[in-house]
């Protein structure tokens, strides 16, 4: 069998997607409404990825309209619930440490739906990402929710779970068109959630439109196209091990713009997550047609 080459422009492209993912909460707090985390999650997928289908008048038909479904579902619909249900039920460290288990789970998605063996290497550098993240962003007064903490690592697990399916399924269209599908239905299985929990949004002000243009076109409809190209590049575990690059980026702009410092322990964590990125990247040199 012939090993397919991997280029350096691809993970980087890939990883650009949680980079950019990882701009969302300066957006969510400097420039949305306020209380409706989830009305916020299926607008930012549901307006793009309906203007993006019917731009390409491309549906999905026979098998595919189940699998978009659950595709739409894990990786856009359930996975946004579950991720605000876990940022409002948890401070932002516990959450985004919890949510770090999934290039993990992804690893043992891989063995069980692509049979890919994991490697001792690539079990390493996961759990060092999990433990990388947790320096990086859990504070010493953190409290743990129950409910909170299901939630974070069922979210990681729908993801975790949606990114392998890609994987498995090969897309039968181009990637703007799959990636408009799955914004459309998760949009769609989110919206009446956030309507029945929430209620609608009664005022948008010319910065909240900003904001949703933003986290609609970049932080939505180019990121998850970037994800999804990426996970036909690269293995699958490896493009999870990429995510890790979120709270990274997260905590870079609450120091940079938000005026927070850096501890030593954080330091400590950015480099054992930059590290665990960088040995997760090693599965790829395997990667096998």
């Amino acid at each position: 069998m012939k090993t397919a080459t991997v280029r350096l422009s691809d993970v980087l492209l890939t990883a650009l997607a949680p980079m950019i993912w990882g701009t969302t909460y300066a957006v969510a707090t400097e420039l949305l409404p306020p209380n409706h985390p989830l009305m916020v999650a299926a607008l930012r997928s549901l307006p793009i990825g309906i203007l993006l289908t019917a731009w390409s008048r491309q549906l999905p038909k026979g098998i595919w309209l189940w699998r978009i479904l659950l595709l739409g579902s894990l990786n856009i619909g359930i996975f946004q619930a579950l991720l605000f249900v876990a940022a409002y039920r948890l401070p932002g460290g516990v959450a985004a440490t919890a949510g770090a288990i999934q290039p993990l789970l992804v690893v043992w998605f891989s063995w069980i739906i692509l049979n890919e063996k994991p490697s001792k290497l690539s079990i390493v550098a996961a759990i060092a990402g999990f433990v990388g993240v947790g320096l990086l962003v859990l504070g010493p007064t953190a409290r743990l929710d129950r409910v909170g903490i299901v939630a974070a690592i069922a979210g990681a697990a729908t993801m975790g779970l949606g990114t392998v399916l890609v994987k498995r399924w090969k897309r039968p269209v181009s990637l703007l068109v799959f990636t408009a599908w799955q914004l459309a239905v998760g949009g769609i299985v989110l919206l009446p959630i956030a309507l029945v929990i929430e209620g609608p949004i009664t005022h948008l002000s010319t910065t909240n439109l900003l904001g949703f243009v933003y986290l609609g076109v970049v932080g939505t409809g180019a990121a998850y196209a970037l994800w999804f190209r990426g996970i036909d590049k690269l293995k699958a575990s490896a493009v999870s091990y990429l995510g890790l690059m979120s709270p990274i980026v997260a905590t870079l702009i609450g120091f940079v713009l938000l005026n927070q410092t850096f501890t030593r322990i954080q330091l400590i964590g950015i480099a054992i997550v930059l590290m665990s990125v960088l040995i997760g990247q090693q599965t790829n040199r395997h990667r096998k047609r």
